[in-house]
């Protein structure tokens, strides 16, 4: 029999390590307390649409990853998104001379990991609350008293301050992840049934409690019945009101919203409010991902590179490789 690899998590780093164990013939089985996949590039399904509240776009840097992105793009889950990028700073709207190329999952961020789980098992809506070794092999126990096992290996592929107590059992790699400081960001979105008299379809703002828009209908595949705006506000704001009501966040972005984009701003439609607590790493760190091979036990995730999409999935890769190594 062979005993199957545990990923905790299937945001995109656990997708990316479930892909390339899966490549090279192992069996994984895959846990999210989620009711879907994604992570923070999930989309949110609500009456103005399909909303990406979390990742807004990626780049695409290392030639790895480029030709992953080929393939997503070949598969019709990405494509280019070309928006009217703007810049807001000292009460001053311009034009943003940008020449990054940006990419999006089609028609929602969260195609891109829906694609990805096609042949993988996965339990949704399972919180794994330890990692515990047995005599041989692996075990997890979940918030209801469950227990799921035997596994040979275990990849925890959730934000750092989630990953520190699963990874226990191996003092260095918790210790690690402890010292992981990750930032908050309160996102919003606003809709309105008549479109916003403005051409912007992005702004990177600065001297605000914003600190970046998109207008949704600007990304390729998107449903377009309504003109649907996403609001980031900075960290700093977002930790100084980490536990302000949704309707009171709402209404302090709106505000801020409204007074910069240069346009009647009528109130919205429809809004709603979503705290991601663990939105990004505070610093970059070079691990690619944490490995105790002798125990089995490892850790992936944006946190261990970059804070970026492009990073989750390569410390996924890395989290592949280094386990893939011990096994030879």
């Amino acid at each position: 029999m062979t005993v199957p690899i545990a990923i905790i998590g299937a945001g995109i780093a656990g997708l990316s390590a479930a892909q390339a164990l899966q490549k090279a013939g192992q069996t994984v089985h895959l846990f999210d307390k989620g009711h879907g996949s994604g992570g923070r590039m999930a989309s949110k399904r609500s009456d103005a649409g399909a909303l990406d509240l979390g990742a807004q776009y990626f780049t695409a840097r290392d030639r790895r990853f480029v030709d992953q992105l080929q393939q997503w793009v070949a598969a019709g889950w990405a494509a280019e998104w070309k928006p009217q990028l703007y810049h807001y700073q000292d009460g001053v709207l311009s034009p943003s001379p940008d020449e990054q190329t940006r990419w999006v999952g089609v028609p929602r961020m969260s195609a891109i990991t829906r694609g990805l789980l096609k042949d993988v098992t996965v339990n949704f809506s399972c919180r794994i609350a330890e990692v515990y070794r047995g005599q041989k092999y692996w075990h997890l126990q979940d918030t209801d008293g469950c227990s799921h096992g035997p596994f040979s290996r275990v990849v925890v592929a959730v934000p750092a301050p989630q990953a520190t107590p699963l990874l226990a059992a191996a003092p260095k790699l918790a210790a690690a992840a402890a010292g992981v400081q990750m930032d908050p960001t309160w996102a919003i979105a606003l809709a309105f049934d008549t479109p916003l008299d403005t051409p912007m379809q992005g702004c990177f703002v600065q001297d605000s409690a914003l600190d970046w828009l998109a207008r949704n209908r600007s990304k390729p595949g998107r449903d377009a019945h309504m003109d649907t705006w996403v609001l980031h506000a900075t960290s700093s704001w977002s930790k100084d009101h980490i536990d302000l009501a949704k309707e009171a966040v709402i209404e302090q972005l709106w505000g801020d919203f409204a007074e910069l984009v240069g346009c009647v701003v009528p109130a919205p439609t429809f809004s709603l409010a979503h705290r991601w607590l663990y939105a990004r790493p505070a610093s970059n760190h070079e691990w690619g991902a944490l490995a105790d091979a002798d125990l089995g036990l490892y850790a992936c995730g944006d946190w261990c590179l970059s804070g970026r999409v492009e990073g989750a999935w390569l410390s996924g890769q890395e989290a592949a490789r280094r386990l893939l190594e011990h096994l030879e």
